[in-house]
This record gives structure tokens, C-alpha cells and sequence, in this order.
């Protein structure tokens, strides 16, 4: 999977990363000073790396934890994120990760106890707090390889009134079979009816296998969160959102499900022109959209209608509490 590797000098003797290049004794090694220089170079051609992307190892020196946009959580008195990497590995073309980097590689940054500094500081500082780790990546797709759970649920197990939400495309659960379900700890997966997850949502688990995943962890007595964001807009979107959502409540024991976001297609106006430059021909991108606030995203009709009849359907399953919807205004998503 990974045959090229950039370590940063500062951190070549770090535990983590001597444990992570361990795993690939086939791969070329190179030393960097930081990671910019092979992250932020100019002129990459993302399409191309994207089929082979490197993995660089870093340390983070600081912005360990930010504050969500306002409209971006689930009941959270206080909203933050943390990202332990940059980039995914899926191909997902509504993605505003391939917006966002001039690189599709794989970054890491081993220096977990700084982040776990921060997130506790943060921590102490009111109640209620959520911090969200899926935002500049997929939380457990390289969690064999990072061994992200295995170090932070443990973490935010001591901190009281504290909340993690592991935000996942991915049926990597092992880790999470291995732990005792925590009460503040929020396994979310992002879904969409079969059909996108097979036209644009590319090398990602299909459905029923994510569904797996999720049914399992529940019955273990994990908190299962669903993410229906982003909201597609197509023809017969109707039929395929209410068959996704039929399946979905059918299979989940419903006392495990822990919240549900929803909102439609958006980007930030200069990451949408970025990747209409990569995908120019790619259907997702062509409409009906419009730019308004610093955002591209569906024409104002075409979003109330998306989303008030995702959301009735969602009412005729769920209790209200549960919903959170995402304005057009607020943040952009996984």
C-alpha cells in the first residue's frame, strides 16, 4: 500500500514512528526537515498521486486543537477538532479535501501526547465539550497503522463530561472491539444511499458492509452516530434516500444510535474551483449549484427541498432531539 515514506528529521527516532515504518520494510525512506516541503509543493498533480500516494511522518507544533465553525456539531455545549493526519485514503469526488492540499499524500503527526495535552487543557475549561478527530481525515481508515484508538480513547476516558466523535467511511472496527464501550465516545459513520456510494464515493466500503460494522459495534454497546452529509441531489433521489434510511433503522437497534447530521453538497467557493479543475466532467460537480457567503453549494429551491424532505423522513424514524441539521451557511464536512 505504501512504498514511499518522508520522515521528518525531528521526529525519525520518535517510538511511533520507528513502530510505522516497521510496518512497510519494503518502502523507500526519505528524511525531510518539514513536511511542507513535500506536502505543500507546488505544482503536484493530485489526480496522478492520488492513485499512489506517499505517507509522511511528522510532529505538529501547534493548532493541536480548533474550535468547530459555528453549525458544525451535535448538542455540544463547546465544539473542537483535532486532526492526528491530513488527507484520506478514499476517493470520495465531493471530497473538499482535494480542494484544500496540494497533495493527496498521507500525513501523520506521531506527537500524539502534544494533542492529548491540548484536548485536556481544552477540556478542563467547561462541560459538555465535543471534540471531533474525523475532520481532515478518515478517524479509523489507517487506524492499524496509527494506532489512533488504542491512544486516545484512553485519554478522553479521564476526562469527565467529555465527548470523541470517531467520524469513519471505514470497517476498521478492531480496535474498537478490543476496547469496553465507552459512554462519550461516538462511533459515526458517514452513509449514502448504494448508488452514490458507487458512482462518486470511490474505493470506500459498499453499504451493507459499513452497516455490518455499525450493527456490530452497537450490539457491542457502542454509541452509533449517522451522518447523512453530504446530501446528493439527482434524480430519484427520493426513492434511494428512503430506501438508505429504511435500511439503516432496520438494522440498528435504535436505543444505540446517538445522533444523526444531515446537509447537503457545499463547498468553499475556492476549493470547489480547485477541484472543478481536476474533475471537470464529473456530474456531482456541474448543478444546480450557486455561489453565495464564500460558498458554493445547491441552488437555494433545490437545497430546502433536499433537506426538508430528508429531514421529515428522518422525523417519521427518529425522535427530534437526535437531528442536526447543517445549515448551507456553516462549515464544510467529510
Amino acid at each position: 500500500m505504501i512504498d514511499t515514506i518522508y520522515i521528518e528529521d525531528e521526529i525519525a527516532r520518535h517510538p511511533r514512528t520507528q513502530e510505522i515504518v516497521g510496518r512497510f520494510p519494503q518502502a523507500v525512506t526519505i528524511s525531510c526537515q518539514r513536511y511542507g516541503e513535500v506536502f505543500n509543493r507546488r505544482a503536484q498533480n493530485f489526480r496522478l498521486q492520488k492513485s499512489n500516494p506517499a505517507l509522511i511522518l511528522a510532529h505538529k507544533h501547534d493548532g493541536f486543537v480548533l474550535k468547530t465553525p459555528a453549525g458544525y456539531g451535535i448538542g455540544g455545549q463547546g465544539n473542537y477538532y483535532f486532526s492526528h493526519m491530513l488527507n484520506c485514503i478514499y476517493d470520495c469526488r465531493y471530497c473538499f479535501l482535494q480542494g484544500m492540499y496540494q497533495s493527496p499524500h498521507y500525513v501523520v503527526f506521531v506527537n500524539y501526547e502534544d494533542f492529548a495535552r491540548n484536548v485536556q487543557r481544552v477540556a478542563s475549561q467547561g462541560r459538555g465539550i465535543y471534540f471531533f478527530s474525523g475532520y481532515d481525515c478518515d478517524s479509523l481508515a489507517l487506524d492499524q497503522l496509527t494506532g489512533f484508538v488504542d491512544f486516545f480513547l484512553p485519554v478522553f476516558a479521564r476526562l469527565p463530561d467529555t465527548w470523541l466523535e470517531l467520524r469513519t467511511k471505514s470497517i476498521q472496527i478492531r480496535a474498537l472491539e478490543q476496547h469496553a464501550p465507552s459512554e462519550r465516545v461516538v462511533a459515526a459513520f458517514s452513509l449514502s444511499p448504494e448508488a452514490v456510494v458507487g458512482a462518486v464515493e470511490h474505493q470506500t466500503p459498499s453499504l451493507q458492509r459499513r452497516l455490518a460494522a455499525m450493527v456490530r459495534l452497537a450490539r457491542l454497546g457502542w454509541w452509533i452516530g449517522l451522518r447523512f452529509d453530504p446530501l446528493l441531489y439527482f434524480e430519484g433521489y427520493q426513492s434511494a434516500y428512503r430506501a438508505l434510511f429504511d435500511v439503516v433503522f432496520d438494522s440498528l437497534p435504535p436505543e444505540r444510535i446517538h445522533s444523526i447530521s444531515l446537509g447537503s453538497l457545499r463547498f468553499p467557493t475556492a476549493m470547489f474551483q480547485k477541484i472543478v479543475r481536476l474533475y471537470p466532467d464529473d456530474p456531482v460537480l456541474a448543478g444546480p449549484l450557486a455561489a453565495h457567503n464564500g460558498l458554493v453549494s445547491y441552488e437555494h429551491r433545490v437545497h430546502e427541498e433536499l433537506m426538508v424532505f430528508c429531514r421529515n423522513e428522518l422525523r417519521e424514524r427518529v425522535s427530534c432531539d437526535k437531528l442536526f441539521p447543517t445549515a448551507v451557511a456553516d462549515s464544510v464536512g467529510e
